[in-house]
C-alpha cells in the first residue's frame, strides 16, 4: 500500500485540500476530484485511489475549496473552475504527463479546462450529461470540447445521461450495467457492488495502456 500525503493549496476560490497516494516509477498522475454533492471518499475514487498507484500512476485526490470549507453546496462551475486551476502548478511539479479527472461536477471542469491547462488526458466519471429528466438540456459541448483523449465511465442507468444518450464523439466510453450516478447497482445488475467497482479500474487501466501506447 502507497504513503498517502495530504498537501493544502492556496487558490484564488479558497484553499483547496490534495491526498496524494504515489506510485513507485510513476510516469503519469491522474488528479481527480469529486462532485456536487459529495467528496472523495466516493467508491469510485477511492478505488480509483487504491489501484491505480499499481500501474505506475500516481493519483492525486483533489477536494476543491468549497468542500474544504465546510460548504455543503457548491459553487457556480466558474468558481469550480478557478479552483481547479489554482491546483494545477502543484501538479506540474511532479514532472509528469497530467490526466485531468473528476466525477460528475468535477468531470465537466476537468472537459472545461483540458486545453487550457495541457492536460495530456481527461477522465470523466459519471459525466452529467443533462439534468435528471431534462435531457434537453445537454452539456455535450463540454464533453465534445475537451480537446484531448478522454474516456468517460458511466453507469447504464444514471439519471443524469445513460450511455446511449451520448452523442457520436472523439472519447472512449465504458459502460457499468444497471450503475447509478454513483455506480451503486441493484441486485438484478448480475454483478456485485465489488464486481461493479473493479470494472471501472479495469476500465481505466486498459484505457491508460492505450494512451501509452500512442
Amino acid at each position: 500500500m502507497t504513503q498517502t500525503k495530504t498537501e493544502t493549496v492556496d487558490t484564488d476560490a479558497g484553499q483547496a485540500r490534495i491526498t496524494w497516494h504515489p506510485a513507485k516509477k510513476a510516469d503519469l498522475l491522474l488528479a481527480v476530484s469529486h462532485g456536487a454533492g459529495g467528496g472523495i471518499e466516493a467508491r469510485d475514487l477511492q478505488a480509483i485511489a487504491a489501484e491505480l498507484p499499481r500501474h505506475h500512476v500516481t493519483v492525486a485526490l483533489v477536494e476543491q475549496p468549497w468542500r474544504v470549507a465546510g460548504k455543503k453546496v457548491a459553487p457556480a462551475p466558474k468558481t469550480l473552475d478557478v479552483g481547479w486551476r489554482g491546483i494545477w502548478p502543484v501538479l506540474e511539479k511532479r514532472k509528469l504527463p497530467v490526466v485531468s479527472g473528476g466525477r460528475s461536477a468535477g468531470a465537466r471542469v476537468a472537459c472545461r479546462t483540458a486545453q487550457e491547462l495541457g492536460a495530456a488526458a481527461v477522465l470523466a466519471l459519471s459525466f452529467p450529461l443533462h439534468p435528471p429528466g431534462k435531457p434537453e438540456k445537454s452539456r455535450a459541448e463540454e464533453l465534445l470540447g475537451a480537446g484531448v483523449p478522454t474516456l468517460v465511465v458511466q453507469g447504464g442507468n444514471d439519471p443524469f445521461g445513460r450511455p446511449a444518450e451520448f452523442p457520436e464523439g472523439p472519447y472512449d466510453l465504458t459502460e457499468i450495467p444497471y450503475g447509478d450516478h454513483g455506480f451503486a447497482v441493484p441486485k438484478r445488475a448480475g454483478i456485485t457492488q465489488d464486481e461493479a467497482v473493479a470494472r471501472i479500474t479495469q476500465g481505466i487501466v486498459e484505457w491508460i495502456k492505450r494512451l501509452r501506447e500512442c
